[in-house]
């Protein structure tokens, strides 16, 4: 389970250096390949290759005709790169995801259980802010025993 926040440095040529608790664990139960993507722009969705193959077989599930389905998957894809650990552990952030998300320098690596989200730090503090955590969310979580 990919759990906690860490911080990570994206050097000048647009590679992320993933926290190695992080890696280690990507790499041990899913391999060295990814998929980095978006869905808005503002943060970095990295999934590990298997789990987004599966997420895929959800989408191909979803009838055709649907215009949501055709909204997520131009955005995903016109964010979207395979790519895979280099030797040194580091992955490339596609130039026109890094701009539009802010990734430059430190940025927040945060765990959500199968894949990671990446974020300009200043950015997610805002949304975090912005958007507190309320009763209500907890009473919407409290159904599943949460």
């Amino acid at each position: 389970m990919l759990r906690g926040s860490y911080t990570a440095r994206i050097d000048e040529k647009g590679r992320l250096k993933l926290p190695t608790s992080f890696k280690t664990l990507v790499e041990e139960k899913h391999g060295n390949e990814l998929f980095i993507t978006s869905v808005d722009g503002q943060s970095v969705l990295v999934y590990p290759l298997p789990v987004w193959r599966a997420r895929e077989a959800k989408l191909a599930q979803v009838p055709g005709s649907d215009p949501h389905l055709a909204e997520y998957v131009l955005r995903v894809n016109f964010y979207g790169l395979d790519t895979e650990f280099d030797g040194q552990g580091r992955v490339v952030i596609q130039p026109r995801l890094r701009e539009s998300a802010q990734m430059v320098g430190d940025v927040s690596v945060v765990g959500r259980v199968d894949y990671l989200e990446l974020w300009n730090f200043d950015r997610l503090k805002a949304k975090l802010d912005q958007k507190p955590f309320t009763d209500d969310h907890a009473r919407a979580l409290a159904q599943y025993g949460l």
